[in-house]
């Protein structure tokens, strides 16, 4: 029995998993409230309570770097400790891994029907694969394919530098450096705030008037970017139908880099909470035409597959998954109890 958990900074997911048929089955799964915790033990306990069965391992998948097996999750104001994990509630061992290499974990889990293919007439092939997600940030991972074993690697390619790649860029730049004052990396734009951003880019540069309803949008960074997201799908207001556009080339641009860093021919990868909202805008075309838009290297990035992701528990499942591979990448295991010696 592993117990799996995807940390996020609104919500959590924890499950009881089994191995069936070679993938993780969830015997139970509970969502919780992240603010309402003080740590991942209390909510583990919480969920745990009146579980006659025991969990003997624990995976956690978490939106932060991990190193050493401790990892600070920022947006939770949390220290995940997979040595005081396995101390508190007595398991054998804990596996603290990064959420997109959860993500990453989990895709070969997936049905058919929770991938959405970008790239109509292409497959994935046998080499090495890419995973990238937005959200409140970007995210990302790569997969190393050795024979048919799929291994994937962290990475906080999220952070890299903003590129611009022509004049509007140019001058979106400008302005986030004027409004950060200093660096601005991918993910603050690629990302639900930066959606926002994008929005405020547009408006306060003369690309048009807000509608009367984005005017009186909730001050909440997360609510205004499901109304900018929403109001520009549904084509009622003009800005944010141009700030979802460009969200969308500048992801698939993202997209498009990381492929070339991983030589992605095994697929690229797109989870989290935007790409699924944005579904309809994504295979409008202005997602695989910026991935495709990298000169010389173009004939390569035409060859690689893009599938969606749209099945919100992959996190959780590949936490699952990863414990239960024979080889996964950071555990700590419970110190064995010392003897008192005898007098």
């Amino acid at each position: 029995m592993i117990l799996a958990a995807d940390l996020g900074g609104t919500k959590s997911l924890l499950g009881l998993f089994r191995m069936v048929a070679g993938k993780p089955s969830a015997e139970r799964e509970q969502t919780f409230d992240s603010s309402a915790f003080s740590s991942f033990e209390t909510m583990a306990g919480e969920f745990l309570s009146g579980e006659r069965r025991k969990p003997r391992r624990v995976a956690i998948g978490v939106a932060a770097p991990v190193s050493r097996g401790v990892s600070q999750a920022v947006n939770l104001q949390w220290t995940v400790s997979a040595r005081r994990v396995a101390t508190r509630l007595a398991v054998e061992d804990v596996l603290l891994l990064n959420d997109l290499e959860a993500t990453a974990w989990g895709i070969p889990s997936l049905s058919p029907r929770k991938l959405v293919n970008l790239t109509p007439g292409l497959r994935p092939g046998k080499g090495n694969a890419a995973v990238l997600a937005a959200g409140t940030g970007l995210g990302m991972a790569t997969v190393v394919r050795d024979g048919e074993r799929w291994l994937p690697q962290p990475s906080e390619g999220g952070h890299q530098d903003f590129g611009p790649r022509d004049d509007l860029e140019i001058a979106l730049l400008r302005y986030m450096r004027r409004r950060q004052r200093g660096r601005v990396s991918l993910d603050r734009l690629v990302s639900g705030p930066g959606l926002v951003a994008i929005y405020d880019f547009l408006v306060d540069n003369g690309w048009g008037r807000p509608s009367t309803r984005m005017r009186t949008h909730p001050a909440d960074v997360s609510d205004r970017a499901a109304a900018i997201g929403a109001a520009g799908l549904a084509e009622e207001d003009p800005v944010a139908s141009r700030a979802v556009d460009l969200l969308v080339s500048l992801y698939g641009a993202a997209a498009g880099n990381l492929a070339l860093a991983a030589r992605a021919t095994g697929g690229v990868y797109v989870g989290g909470g935007i790409a699924p909202r944005l579904l309809p805008r994504l295979r409008a075309g202005g997602f695989v035409a910026a991935f495709r838009d990298k000169g010389r290297l173009s004939d390569l990035l035409h060859k690689i597959c893009i599938r969606v992701i749209v099945e919100p528990r992959t996190a959780l499942i590949g936490a699952a998954a990863a414990a239960f591979a024979p080889r996964p990448a950071v555990r700590q295991r419970r110190a064995p109890r010392r003897r008192a010696k005898s007098k």
